[in-house]
């Protein structure tokens, strides 16, 4: 029997690099899944259009989806450039609302059922750079920390009703448009979007029952 035979997971982003990887790599493990995205493309798997920045369209395709035994929020985003004080209002409210406020929204649409259930895995994406400041990647940066204090939070909320709530902290994950923006990098050092499937999926399953508000880095070789 595969590891999520007759398992329900919700995977947000699943339209990018590592939402795609993530959602494939619970399907050939038998998992029943549905992906979530703002854009519509061709899947291997159903695709849900919402814009998980709204709270009420959050909750919508959440009910439409039904029972939700996993939530991997892998939706997200990344910018840089700009100093502290360069920084717009715009680039940091854009940052806040991809990385922290889909996370956010999110989690307030399925912890109802998984409390009424008592039981659920929740596995979201923080990031290596959100563990201290980084020169020019201050939103992204605090917007990524706010992940791994939702996690924390919520893990400890949660454990006694037998929800376990994770995070993954990536370093560089190898997808074209990091290769596009650092063509002198060594790519061979980074963290294959497989590879990084490979950690949600273990945080999803029961081996990572005792483990509750992790956050989990996953660095490659870089």
């Amino acid at each position: 029997m595969s590891r999520f035979e007759g398992v329900s997971v919700t995977v947000t982003g699943a339209a990018g690099v590592l939402g795609m990887a993530v959602a494939q790599a619970f399907q050939a493990e038998g998992a029943s899944v549905t992906g979530i995205d703002i854009v519509e493309t061709e899947t291997p798997f159903p695709l849900c259009k919402a814009d998980l920045i709204d709270f009420e369209d959050a909750r919508r395709v959440m009910r439409e989806i039904g029972r939700i035994n996993v939530l991997a929020n892998i939706a997200g985003g990344f910018t840089m450039g700009d100093t502290v004080e360069t920084t717009s209002n715009e680039t940091w409210d854009f940052m806040y609302n991809l990385n922290a406020r889909t996370v956010f929204n999110t989690v307030r649409a399925v912890v109802p059922q998984m409390v009424e259930r008592q039981r659920g895995k929740i596995v979201n994406v923080g990031a290596l750079n959100a563990l201290s400041g980084v020169g020019r990647m201050a939103a992204y940066s605090a917007s990524k920390s706010v992940v791994i204090r939702l996690t924390e939070s919520l893990a400890e909320e949660l454990k006694s009703k037998h929800i376990n709530v994770n995070c993954v902290l990536p370093s560089i994950i190898d997808t074209p448009r990091n290769r596009e923006d650092m063509p002198k990098a060594d790519f061979s050092t980074w963290v294959t979007p497989q590879a990084m499937a490979k950690v949600v999926l273990f945080l999803a399953s029961t081996d990572a029952d005792p483990i509750h508000g992790a956050a989990l880095p996953v660095t490659g070789l870089a």
